[in-house]
């Protein structure tokens, strides 16, 4: 039972903490990104979803690439490099007009994809598949517990009368210890002269273990990219709550409660993973409950219902999203060969972001049409997501 006490190592330590100081940085900026644009810049709304469908669509590629990359030229050096160019985004303090901002959050949200896929493999590769679950909740709980503390200081700067550009490059310390924490993971080499001498014989028993798991990556890709169909930035929430509400600060609180449960709930996961059945757990506290709270979410803009309906929907999304943050990887990683990691998970990573290009293009259009619209559209699309993974992973043991 040691290996269960002491499966948090020194690399996955530094690898989560390198997430924990990165998004201590730039969830300010996520947070802050909608009201900037919007209220600060005086762009119209549907120029919000172009602009997170331009950062995410895209990203899709540089996510690609970064798995490719990794598994070729050595994984921490390209997460490192991606990392670095995080830095771009607090530069959105220079920003004066809508072009410049979304050209500026585009390229600091591409070098974050490039980076995550390689930061990812690191992490599996530091750890034994019984360890993999926990590992990826931890990061996944420190990831967001910066994103806490960064939006707690957001609110309190902007309640103090500080601008948003003044708080934007304040971003840039964080994100360079981030920086410095993955530049000191020390990673294991790789023997590549370790083969297996004997081919393994295809028995019955091997042929359906390899279909399954094939069925269940395929499953995994495709319910991930149509959920990422349903999934929009907390930025629309935001903006819905503070027009609701006619406060900004009570706007950007909800990130606040979005962030504190989806990192209580990556941790919790990550610990109860080997009790559950993770696909069915991706599905149904993943997925489903994205869709229930988009459903929710409408309900809430349609009626005179109290503020804090809002607040537990953005409760549920962050539940949501500790689920599929921590299940997704820990299924790529258990159901591919070492060597490939990287790129599969580009791929997990890849297939989110194509969903968002589209996602965030309709919730901008079906937004300014009727607010509304646009959360029951992603209630349906992610209820499809539950299905469709449970159909192809229905034989994952």
């Amino acid at each position: 039972m040691a290996e269960q006490k002491w499966w948090i190592n020194g690399d996955v330590l530094l690898i989560s903490m390198s997430a924990f100081f990165a998004d201590m940085g730039y969830q300010a900026i996520l947070a802050g990104f909608p009201v900037f644009l919007v209220l600060v810049l005086h762009a119209p709304a549907y120029y919000l979803g172009i602009a997170y469908a331009f950062a995410y669509g895209i990203g899709a590629l540089f996510s690609t690439a970064g798995g490719i990359l990794g598994d070729r030229f050595g994984r921490k050096r390209m997460a490192i490099i991606g990392n670095v160019f995080i830095l771009i985004l607090p530069f959105l303090s220079f920003a004066v007009n809508a072009i410049q901002a979304l050209l500026t959050f585009s390229t600091g949200w591409w070098a974050r994809n490039f980076r995550s896929p390689p930061r990812r493999a690191m992490l599996s590769e530091s750890t034994t598949k019984e360890q993999r679950p926990r590992a990826f909740g931890l990061l996944h709980a420190l990831d967001v517990g910066g994103g806490v503390i960064a939006v707690a200081y957001l609110l309190i700067l902007l309640y103090l009368k500080l601008s948003l550009q003044s708080i934007f490059i304040f971003t840039a310390i964080p994100i360079s210890i981030s920086t410095v924490c993955l530049a000191l993971v020390k990673g294991r080499k790789r023997d590549n002269s370790a083969k297996k001498p004997e081919r393994k014989i295809q028995s019955k028993r091997t042929t359906l273990k390899s279909r399954m798991r094939a069925d269940t990556l395929k499953g995994v890709l495709i319910s991930t990219a149509l959920f990422g169909f349903s999934s929009y930035s907390l930025g629309f929430p935001i903006i819905t709550i503070a027009a609701r509400t006619g406060s900004d600060l009570t706007g950007i609180l909800s990130y606040l409660v979005y962030l504190a449960f989806s990192a209580a709930a990556g941790y919790i996961m990550g610990q109860q993973a080997r009790r559950l059945n993770i696909v069915k757990g991706l599905a149904f506290l993943g997925y489903l409950l994205a869709a229930i709270a988009s459903a929710i979410l409408a309900l809430y803009y349609i009626s005179a219902a109290n503020v804090l309906l809002s607040y537990f929907a953005v409760a549920l999304l962050g539940v949501s999203l500790g689920a599929t943050e921590t299940f997704e990887p820990t299924i790529i990683s258990l159901i591919t060969s070492k060597e490939e990691q990287g790129r599969k998970l580009g791929y997990l990573t890849s297939s989110r972001s194509i969903g968002l290009f589209t996602a965030n293009i309709g919730m901008g259009i079906l937004y300014t049409i009727n607010p509304s619209y646009s959360y029951i559209y992603a209630a349906a699309v992610a209820s499809a997501a539950v299905i469709i993974l449970i159909y192809f992973g229905r034989d994952y043991k």
